[in-house]
């Protein structure tokens, strides 16, 4: 069923590269994801003083920042250049399309360069002076775009976003809008997060990081598991494809890290959602739950689907799967919605299973979970992701007419 708003132009998510604890590349990640794997999460007991935390950390060697670019080489923009070698080709084609001043970069990330700043310190510390390695650009938040620009040689308007959890969803709203409002012609969109002391620690304060693996939605749920990934997506105005058919946004501003209880701000971002993409509530076919684990985030979003949705759709959590990548977990999160609709088969998508103990809280309103090989009729998509701050952003992906 469609509402009576207009609908908007289109928006392609034309190409997609992500890394997480699922794997480096989407056909490793998708199968995992599908089955609802846990088994990539790792334990670590050096970060967070008399604690060991399940994490979800990218396996592998990363490659090398080119030698021109040393002043921004960190674990960020390092797992931003190995997104970026998954799609050379198709950046290669639409910057020879549209030329190199028409190319926008929008990027999302809440830790920056933290993790190697934290041992530029350390070595200070130890020796009297900063790492040689380290350049305080790798610490910007505007050092992730300028990299990706300087290092793509793209000349359009480059910028990173920092709005706690929902920063990558709303990198990928900025570029729609950046499309829109004509001032380029093709996007390259995302955001990378990497684990570091300085968040685990403060998280581990707020007394909101569980010992276990995250449990969303389980009466028996002790708070999140964290993570790191990137996701980066070529944006464009072709139809066809993936398409970005809504972006909802919010700011309510209740609390520093707190959400509202009511999740009075969540229900208007998926609301906007769903007004912009002019469908109604009924349409969509399954909702990648914000989903933490904690005790505040659960009841709020619970609470917000249900006046959102006369009738839920399937639901699910993924970061049991990969952690809570924070800045980056908007953009992953879109990201698997893409890998859904990528692998539709016979009008039908694979949804991905909500893994927790399956004792679902009482206290909650009651949601619809998927489970491990449901599957439901190819329609939009819908993703949450609201940050500290009250920053909330909610998107609606769907197949375009081929």
């Amino acid at each position: 069923m469609m509402s009576d708003s207009p609908t908007p132009p289109p928006c392609s998510l034309k190409a997609l590269a992500m890394l997480n604890a699922l794997g480096r590349s989407n056909d490793e990640i998708w199968p995992r994801l599908v089955s609802g794997d846990q088994g990539h999460l790792t334990i670590r007991d050096d970060i967070v003083p008399d604690r060991s935390l399940w994490v979800g950390e990218v396996p592998g060697p990363l490659p090398a920042i080119p030698e021109s670019l040393r002043r921004f080489a960190c674990r960020n923009n390092a797992l931003t250049l190995a997104a970026l070698e998954q799609i050379h080709d198709t950046l290669d084609d639409v910057t020879a399309a549209v030329g190199r001043d028409r190319v926008a970069v929008v990027m999302g990330s809440s830790t920056s360069g933290v993790s190697d700043a934290e041992r530029a310190i350390r070595h200070q510390v130890e020796t009297g002076s900063l790492a040689p390695s380290f350049h305080y650009e790798q610490l910007e938040f505007g050092g992730l775009s300028r990299f990706v620009a300087e290092l793509l040689d793209l000349r359009g308007p480059a910028y990173t976003l920092s709005t706690a959890c929902s920063s990558g969803a709303r990198a990928l709203a900025s570029a729609r809008s950046l499309l829109a409002l004509g001032l380029a012609d093709a996007v390259v969109a995302g955001a990378t997060d990497t684990l570091c002391g300085l968040t685990t620690n403060g998280f581990s304060a707020l007394q909101v990081v569980s010992d276990e693996i995250t449990n969303p939605c389980s009466r028996n749920r002790k708070g999140l598991t964290l993570g790191e990934g990137t996701a980066l997506f070529v944006v464009t105005r072709e139809a066809g494809g993936i398409q970005l058919r809504g972006a909802g946004e919010s700011s309510e501003a209740h609390h520093m890290s707190a959400p509202d209880p009511s999740g009075a701000g969540a229900e208007t971002a998926m609301r906007a959602a769903l007004r912009d993409a002019g469908l109604a509530p009924d349409a969509i076919a399954y909702l990648n739950l914000h989903g933490t684990g904690t005790a505040l985030n659960d009841a709020m979003e619970c609470s917000a689907i249900a006046r959102s949705f006369p009738s839920p759709p399937p639901c699910s959590s993924t970061k049991p799967l990969v952690g809570h990548t924070l800045g980056a977990a908007g953009a992953l999160e879109a990201g698997f919605c893409w890998l859904m609709l990528d692998a539709q088969e016979d009008g039908e998508i694979a949804l991905i299973p909500h893994v927790y103990d399956g004792d679902f809280d009482p206290e909650l309103p009651p949601i619809p979970l998927a489970t491990k090989g449901m599957r439901e009729p190819v329609g939009p998509l819908m993703s949450n992701s609201f940050g500290f701050g009250g920053n909330n952003c909610c998107l609606i992906l769907g197949k375009g007419p081929a």
